[in-house]
């Protein structure tokens, strides 16, 4: 059974081309699968059954796993089945016939659009403070929202661990690499300052994409410098899948990626940054759970309700739809497979005009 698991692994990451995070989550749930048929005294892959697999989630669901989860289990199961069929591992794809409950969509959580530009601008309000220096033990962040980067990893990609974000407190500074703004009057070395001002011009620029661009935050971090067409104001971007698309952004992330290619990026480059776009303080590619956490510390450091990259994507969605942008265009600049993921956020303008008429008509 291991070597099927093996090969069924080799089979979603080089055939069906998905993420190595789709791949841990599926061999996981297969490995849970088989691990559970063989307490059931399945000894070979070919004596897996429809009743193994019905087991396998009712036993799930009596662990307390979400509806969600138990969907995206049954899917692992049914991908597993049909392949291991294909591959003549099962005599018949036995989750052909299994159903899985359906996952509960709640309506994604969006900023107002001042809160959104009041997000974005964080930084450089930030940046009207003399910057502290950096902190000088690399091992403990300063920061609730944490820059995470350390030593980089070999293909650049900093992986310093962060401390947990600091609820209800003012960070001392968002991006928690120890450079972001002191008090009033503080000055620190030469050297310190220019990190510390380079972190915050990335930090504007990663915003300034994540809502001008609605883009995932993995895309985000993946891109390259050459990604970025100034010419035409467009941002090449590799979604899921491996699918490419283009994707427009405007005059103000323009600016900020101006701004931080001329005299941000070049500060914190270092021979493994390589042609990584946005970098982490000590030069390799940004983290995206680095990112989470600057976009979380900008979020509390500005007084704006708990968001995530996700959260701005929402947002992004969101105001287009509001302000007139075609469905089918807002899906293209998501990357959408499926019209349907782009149509919960109609949803959401639904129930803000709800929420509106509740409001505001004498009658609701």
């Amino acid at each position: 059974m291991r070597e099927a698991v093996d090969d069924f692994a080799g089979h979603l990451a080089a055939v069906r081309n998905r993420s190595a995070h789709t791949v841990r989550a599926y061999v996981g749930d297969v490995v849970s699968l088989l691990d559970h048929a063989r307490r059931m005294g399945c000894a070979e892959l070919p004596e897996l059954d429809l009743a193994v697999l019905r087991s396998w989630l009712a036993k799930q669901r009596t662990t307390g796993a979400a509806r969600t989860s138990l969907a995206r289990r049954a899917a692992s199961a049914r991908t597993f089945s049909a392949w291991a069929h294909r591959t003549g591992l099962l005599p018949a794809d036995v989750a052909g016939a299994l159903s899985s409950p359906r996952a509960h969509r709640d309506l994604p959580t969006v900023l107002r659009a001042d809160q959104a530009a009041a997000l974005v601008e964080a930084p450089g309000r930030f940046a009207a403070v003399p910057p502290s220096p950096p902190a000088e033990d690399d091992s403990r962040p300063s920061s609730p929202a944490g820059d995470g980067s350390g030593p980089s990893s070999p293909d650049g990609e900093d992986s310093r661990p962060s401390s947990p974000d600091g609820k209800g407190s003012r960070p001392t500074t968002p991006t928690g690499d120890g450079s972001g703004p002191g008090s009033p009057g503080s000055s620190g070395p030469p050297a310190a300052d220019g990190v510390a001002e380079a972190v915050l011009l990335r930090d504007r620029a990663l915003l300034e994409l994540l809502y001008g661009t609605g883009v995932r935050i993995s895309e985000a971090c993946g891109l390259d410098v050459a990604d970025v067409d100034h010419a035409r104001r467009v941002v090449r971007v590799f979604g899921k899948g491996g699918r490419e698309r283009a994707v427009p952004y405007g005059v103000p992330a323009q600016r900020a990626l101006d701004e931080w290619l001329r005299h941000g990026r070049p500060a914190l480059a270092a021979p493994h940054s390589r042609d990584a776009l946005l970098l982490g303080a000590r030069g390799g590619r940004l983290n995206p759970t680095t990112a989470r956490r600057i976009v979380g510390g900008y979020a509390a450091g500005t007084g704006l309700p708990p968001i995530s990259p996700h959260g701005l994507r929402h947002s992004a969605a969101t105001h287009l739809l509001e302000g007139g942008a075609d469905l089918r265009a807002v899906q293209e600049l998501l990357g959408h497979s499926s019209l349907a993921s782009t149509q919960i956020y109609t949803h959401v303008s639904v129930e803000r005009l709800r929420a509106a008429y509740r409001q505001a008509h004498p009658r609701a």
